[in-house]
């Protein structure tokens, strides 16, 4: 089980850059998750059949990336993990649209392809940001500015424990594959029922495990809320951050930018 304990420690490694001291890292967690939030519901207002207008917006998790040491091939491993999902939502419009709606080389392009093209272009832009935003603060800097910008506090406390079962779940199906390795005598293909079962006991070692744990928290106290030092602080850094941000969604979101580009450097052509 070489895979699970390879994405276990892609699960620990994300929330790892956080503690590097850069830039981005010391900014509030508040106004990262504004901006974020910001760029997201920008990234989706546009038509369905916008592609060339979003590449603009392609330089915020670029300059994330940069400014917080984050390696693009990590973001990248992300990205392919999560890409099923978008390719289910857009995989049919081709089939659905096949109305024609950009003229390449003299090559009609039907509007599904676009519209599937504009869906994977959306999907990697916001999921970046997203991923940006955990590896730059922290999961449980995260949280915490949730909480202070209002969200639920029993939202973010399940938030948590959803990020700290991941890894217990991983950890016991780590272990299950240990075991299942030393004694398969070098089979490695298994058929159906026996996949079953390893699932039902790596979901009954998972729940006895999480219980345990939580009755150790109860043990110490845990009333219900998730305490820990992170002192939030807004300095004018902040704002300037916020501010930036959203004034260059804005300008991205109102005028065209590659077109406008294209104009400009068509007039000026003799």
């Amino acid at each position: 089980m070489s895979r699970i304990d390879d994405t276990l420690r892609e699960l620990r490694s994300l929330d790892s850059f956080a503690a590097l001291p850069n830039t981005l890292t010391r900014l509030d967690p508040r106004a990262k998750i504004l901006a974020t939030f910001f760029y997201i519901a920008v990234v989706v207002s546009f038509d369905r059949y916008t592609i060339l207008a979003l590449l603009p917006l392609a330089v915020y998790p670029v300059i994330l990336a940069a400014l917080g040491d984050v390696p693009p091939s990590l973001i990248a491993r992300k990205l392919l993990i999560a890409s099923p999902f978008a390719l289910m939502i857009g995989i049919f419009n081709p089939l659905l649209d096949r109305a024609p709606l950009v003229d390449l080389f003299g090559m009609d392009i039907a509007a599904g392809w676009v519209s599937f093209a504009s869906i994977l272009l959306r999907f990697a832009l916001t999921v970046s940001a997203a991923l940006l935003l955990v590896a730059t603060t922290g999961f449980h800097r995260v949280c915490a500015g949730l909480n202070q910008l209002g969200v639920p506090r029993i939202l973010t406390t399940q938030l948590l424990f959803l990020f700290r079962y991941a890894e217990v779940l991983a950890g016991e199906a780590s272990r299950m594959g240990t075991a299942r390795e030393l004694r398969a005598c070098g089979r490695r293909r298994l058929n159906l029922g026996v996949y079953a079962g390893l699932l039902g006991h790596l979901l009954l070692r998972a729940l006895e495990r999480a219980q345990r744990i939580h009755l150790a928290m109860l043990a110490r106290g845990f009333d219900g809320e998730m305490r820990g030092p992170h002192q939030l602080a807004w300095r004018r850094t902040d704002m300037f951050f916020l501010v930036l941000c959203a004034a260059c969604f804005a300008l991205a979101r109102s005028i065209d930018l590659p077109r406008a580009l294209g104009h400009i450097l068509l007039g000026a052509l003799p």
